[in-house]
């Protein structure tokens, strides 16, 4: 499918083809062009029914919020809405958060059980509160047991509430970090979230000078214990997205383009698969993980691990953007969603369990002006 986006927030779309194999790089005049082509799996849709569930991610480069469920006819759908340097992303069936350029995002879906819009969406995502915080570079979020927002301050270098009257809160900050200043030091960018309190995080090193990170990228990464500031792992490549799913702590290992585990015994990096891209961004359910994949940008990746292996392996798989959902048995693709042409970075992904075929209406599309919902009067 061949969509120029440009112009088109909030637009919808049924993915009208299925295919087995990923496709060949679109042409770069049609990426210059705007030009996208969406690829995916043969059964995708399919196993999202059977999961039932949706996906939501971002694109900061688009600006972009995606979603993707299940339509009619066992078609993929696909829906997208603007918002500025969209980057971490949670949610569930009742509401979505998004984290953008200058703002904390929160949306609540307005349908009621068995409610349907165009007779096709089961949630309809409306902004309800924008919470402003400056460029402070917002990467991942989360949700505490008491529904208060934290955030992933990488500016920094910290993890941060909203603040009513201010940009943001502090809350933690790495031991190794000597202050709170705008100097992105070690590249905080991921967080994990256990029993509905933050618990682990990610950085690309220990480095306690601005942009200091850049210099550690082949082996200087860390997860880090929110609670005790204990170094649970460390000598990573650009680690991005910690999660704690039954009973393992999970890495996206960025700079060898690996989704593994730490080992709860020594610390050390158990590597799962290997995707061809660089990782940023994972989610899970049941049995499989959903992971996001971007192309490299040029420059960023000498000295990598991921710049050799993606080298090595021109000839079988060239890197590409897209999702993958992989198997947790053995680490082998079940599904996948490939994007070719204008879109080349995807940052964060969630699962939204119980939701088959959701919208969202950006906050500047022309739809969000007449689109009004009224809450039952207590009278």
């Amino acid at each position: 499918m061949n969509d120029d986006k440009r112009g088109t927030p909030d637009r919808e779309t049924v993915a009208p083809e299925n295919r087995n194999t990923p496709t060949a790089a679109a042409p770069t005049a049609a990426a210059e062009a705007g030009q996208i082509d969406i690829s995916f799996s043969s059964g995708l849709a399919e196993f999202l029914a059977a999961q039932d569930i949706a996906i939501g991610f971002t694109s900061y480069q688009t600006g972009r919020l995606y979603l993707i469920g299940h339509g009619p006819n066992s078609k993929l759908a696909l829906h997208e809405a603007v918002y500025p340097q969209a980057m971490g992303v949670a949610g569930d069936a009742s509401r979505v958060y998004l984290g953008t350029l200058t703002q904390i995002v929160r949306m609540e879906n307005v349908l009621g059980p068995g409610q349907t819009a165009n007779q096709v969406h089961d949630r309809v995502y409306v902004p309800r509160n924008l919470q402003t915080t400056g460029n402070v570079d917002i990467h991942e979020l989360g949700i505490r047991a008491n529904g208060r927002i934290v955030f992933v301050n990488t500016r920094h270098n910290c993890l941060c509430e909203p603040s009513l009257t201010h940009s943001f809160k502090p809350v933690w900050k790495p031991a190794f970090i000597s202050e709170i200043v705008a100097e992105d030091r070690c590249h905080l960018n991921g967080l994990a979230m256990v029993d509905g309190q933050p618990k682990y995080v990610s950085a690309i090193s220990r480095s306690n000078v601005a942009n200091g990170w850049r210099n550690h990228r082949q082996d200087g990464g860390v997860i880090i214990d929110v609670e005790n500031n204990a170094i649970i792992a460390e000598g990573l490549s650009m680690p991005h997205s910690p999660r704690f799913h039954d009973g393992r702590v999970w890495i996206l290992n960025s700079g060898t383009g690996e989704l593994g585990w730490v080992d709860s015994g020594g610390g050390d990096f158990v590597p799962l698969a290997f995707f061809p891209g660089f990782l940023r961004g994972l989610a899970f359910h049941n049995d499989h993980a959903f992971v996001t994949l971007s192309k490299p940008r040029q420059g960023h990746f000498e000295g990598l691990a991921l710049d050799d292996r993606l080298k090595e392996k021109e000839k079988e798989s060239e890197a590409w953007c897209g999702i993958q959902i992989a198997a947790l048995s053995n680490g082998e693709p079940a599904h996948w969603l490939r994007f070719d042409g204008a879109i080349t970075e995807l940052f964060d992904i969630c699962v939204l369990p119980g939701v088959k075929n959701p919208i969202t209406l950006g906050p500047n599309s022309v739809e969000i002006r007449d689109f009004l919902t009224i809450e039952t009067p207590d009278w």
